[in-house]
């Protein structure tokens, strides 16, 4: 049985009736991708009738439920209540496929550092895919990706939380800081989901762990693979002020990375653990880290107008992204806002000191305009283009750089993190083509 039928749902249906399975699908919205499952030939029934899912499970040997479908939906307590067997779609693929696997979770720098990761191994002349909680989910990647030797797979807690089977050789936790809550239902829920990337390794794997970070500590107990740490002066592979080391080898001048703020040199140091242990050589992990110029969406920068600077960081949907990425500004006004996902946003106010303004959209911003109420000037705005014209108003004075980096989820105004760092840019576009941003 499968639950859902968006794109993890649709590459783990293809999967199982390409391999002579026998599959029901469960949808919130069956009308919506009727479509989908007559292409595929299966039987569609509604996940919101408790009747038809009690009726399929008592005929189900498995459950592969989509990401999206959180732990208090009906289909996971009715599968749970049966006895029936819930599997990830990293389940899934592990069993069906045996490639050499690299894994990376984190409340932040996934992406970041699955690309990186990949990108070494295949300076390295190793054919890797990055793959998982990208475009390409890793059960389509097994079938697509023929000719690739290793899997480099993002993470994510949703996908970990009923992993049951999934291993890979050497798997990074990157960070933790409280993220998804509404989804999971609690941090302790969130941290455990994200701890079974270590869950099922073996002696001669790489449990790969930052060296500083506390909250992940007490899960690094009992895990069997081998721990290599990571982090700023110290951890296995560190970066110091001039240079990133891995076991004692120099790498990589600081000098040489095009990104080298502290969450930047995280991400390099982490990418370069990881790319080390499956057999990357130290010169492709410099090559890398000397070209590298950053992910779209990631504090990526627009451009120069009238003499500022403007950063699409549209990707920090929580205050702990928000805080790593402005830790790299002395100076910035920040855009900052959206749909909140149950966190703490007054973890906000430790940025005040460096911040000549602030601008809020969305429904977060009457609690926003509390957060930094006596400690920063802010304003509200009503759209994009009005947040923009107001931070430009901020930074003209103070000659600030103006940031977008809303440490909160996009889907109050837009439907991702995509649409509304591209609408953003698309604002910057619009006033550069002008000559003027005022």
């Amino acid at each position: 049985m499968v639950g859902g039928l968006g794109v993890t749902g649709s590459a783990v249906t293809a999967a199982l009736t390409a391999r002579g399975h026998e599959v029901v699908v469960l949808d919130d919205d069956p009308e919506a991708v009727a479509n989908i499952a007559e292409r595929f030939e299966v039987e569609l029934l509604d996940s919101k009738s408790e009747t038809q899912i009690r009726h399929v499970i008592s005929e189900a040997t498995s459950v592969v439920p989509s990401p999206g479908i959180p732990r208090h939906h009906q289909l996971h307590v009715l599968a749970d209540r049966a006895g029936v067997p819930v599997l990830s779609e990293l389940d899934l693929a592990a069993y069906f496929d045996n490639r050499p696997r690299i894994a990376i979770t984190g409340t932040n720098g996934k992406t970041t550092v699955t690309e990186l990761a990949a990108q070494m191994l295949r300076t390295s002349d190793m054919r890797a895919a990055a793959v998982g909680n990208t475009e390409t989910p890793f059960i389509s990647a097994i079938d697509d990706s023929a000719k690739n030797e290793v899997f480099v797979i993002e993470a994510s807690s949703f996908a970990l939380d009923r992993t049951r089977l999934f291993r890979a050789e050497a798997a990074a936790w990157l960070n933790l800081a409280p993220d998804h809550l509404d989804w999971h239902g609690s941090f302790d829920a969130y941290s455990a989901a994200k701890s079974k990337i270590w869950k099922h390794q073996e002696k001669n794997d790489f449990a790969i762990a930052p060296y500083h970070d506390q909250t992940i500590r007490p899960w690094m107990e009992g895990v069997e693979g081998q721990l290599v740490t990571f982090g700023l002066g110290e951890g296995d592979v560190h970066c110091t002020e001039s240079e990133l080391l891995a076991h004692g080898e120099s790498i990589v001048a600081v000098s040489d990375m095009p990104l080298s703020r502290p969450h930047d040199r995280l991400n390099a140091c982490a990418a370069a653990a990881l790319a080390l242990s499956i057999g990357a050589s130290a010169h492709a992990i410099a090559q890398v880290l000397s070209d590298f110029e950053g992910l779209a969406h990631r504090t990526e920068y627009v451009g120069k107008v009238g003499g500022l600077r403007f950063f699409n960081d549209s990707k920090a949907t929580t205050p702990h992204a928000t805080i790593a990425a402005l830790t790299g500004f002395n100076n910035a006004v920040l855009i900052v806002g959206g749909r909140n996902k149950g966190l703490d946003l007054s973890d906000l106010q430790e940025l005040a000191p460096g911040l000549a303004g602030v601008v809020t959209i969305g429904e977060s911003s009457p609690r926003l305009a509390e957060v930094f109420d006596g400690l920063v000037p802010s304003v509200a705005a009503d759209s994009m283009e009005d947040a923009v014209t107001q931070a430009v108003r901020f930074a003209q004075t103070s000659g600030a750089d103006v940031v977008l980096s809303p440490a909160c989820a996009s889907f109050d105004w837009y439907s991702n993190y995509i649409e509304r760092g591209d609408h953003f840019k698309s604002v910057i576009g619009r006033f550069n083509s002008e000559g003027d941003v005022a």
